[in-house]
């Protein structure tokens, strides 16, 4: 078995992000990962790769949108903020 654990700590520090980011993806089923003990959030190193290809920007496709406009934009909105423009869009 060659399968890591690491604690959230250590996962944000191997991914370049906060521990924040990741224990609040966790805790509101976002991100993969496993619960030990009394709810102590433990991320395997198959966890930390399905995190990675979660949050993957791909490139929108070159066709044309449904109404004809133009290519598709997508746009990448991350966090509350994100969520008031986009409230604020519609």
């Amino acid at each position: 078995m060659e399968i890591e654990f690491f604690e959230p700590a250590e996962a944000a520090a191997l991914m370049r992000c906060t521990e924040s980011w990741l224990r609040d993806g966790a805790a509101s089923g976002r991100f993969p990962h496993a619960c030990w003990g009394r709810g102590k959030i433990i991320f395997t190193s198959e966890h930390i790769l399905e995190i990675a290809k979660l949050s993957e920007i791909l490139p929108a496709s070159t066709g044309s949108s449904p109404s004809g406009s133009g290519p598709v934009t997508r746009e990448r909105l991350i966090g509350t903020r994100s969520k008031v423009r986009r409230a604020a869009a519609h």
